[in-house]
């Protein structure tokens, strides 16, 4: 075989080789590991969360700075009493709040709702970076996709950005209940791990129109909506198919 043959099937077969898996060995120095997450996961829940299931049937995920995951759980014994769904949503939610969160300014994955919607400045940024279904665990396992970047954009409630000493270190996403009761646990979580941004625990909160008045940052009301343990209102019935 011919050097030049072996440089082209060299080259034919980095080009070919998959570009959505980052480099092994990335630092999570900073993050929680599985197991305090899952701790702070099931201390979060509670009837001030509101929605479905006060917050009682969450996946948990990390990523650091770079938008590799560092870690992923639920606050069930068994895995499979939470929504399956939810474990790719938690990843996407906590890989979206890191990538547009900066030192100065903290975006939660709530307060990109509008911007995001049809008509708006940042419609179809969900094409942009797309979820890999390559690192999600089984059903009713833990972790997949390690030091990986799943990637995904979520632009609702449940994602918040993870700060130490005012510097952002990664992303928090949390998925299982409402989109708004997600963003209480993700805060709380966020707040009991003390990795707040700058402006503390609520710099990032949700804002509902309905409630705060019109804002370019809002997020609509869900089933059974708690902010910091006040009851605001359900989401609008729908009046029409």
């Amino acid at each position: 075989m011919t050097k030049q043959l072996m440089s082209s099937l060299t080259l034919m077969a980095i080009l070919a080789a998959p570009v959505c898996a980052a480099p092994a060995g990335g630092t999570c120095q900073g993050l929680p590991d599985d197991n305090l997450l899952k701790e702070k996961l099931t201390s979060a829940a509670g009837t001030a969360i509101g929605g479905l299931f006060n917050g009682e049937r969450m996946w948990g995920a990390l990523v650091n700075r770079d938008g590799e995951l560092c870690g992923s759980t639920t606050n069930q014994g068994n895995p499979t009493q939470v929504w399956p769904g939810s474990q790719a949503i938690a990843k996407a939610k906590a890989y979206t709040a890191n990538a547009f969160s900066l030192d100065s300014l903290a975006l939660s994955t709530a307060m990109l709702y509008t911007f995001t919607q049809p008509g708006h400045s940042l419609w179809s940024l969900g094409q942009s970076n797309l979820f890999n279904p390559a690192f999600l665990a089984p059903t009713g396992g833990q972790g997949g996709g390690k030091n990986q970047i799943a990637g995904g954009l979520i632009f609702f409630g449940g994602g918040v950005p993870l700060y130490r000493d005012g510097k952002i270190i990664g992303g928090l996403g949390i998925s299982g209940d409402t989109s708004c009761a997600d963003h209480e646990v993700a805060k709380k979580v966020r707040d009991l791990l003390g990795l707040n941004p700058p402006g503390g625990s609520t710099a990032d909160d949700i804002i509902y129109p309905n409630v705060d008045g019109p804002s370019e940052f809002g997020h609509p009301l869900c089933n059974n909506t708690k902010r910091n343990g006040v009851l605001l209102g359900n989401e609008t019935k729908a009046t029409s198919y």
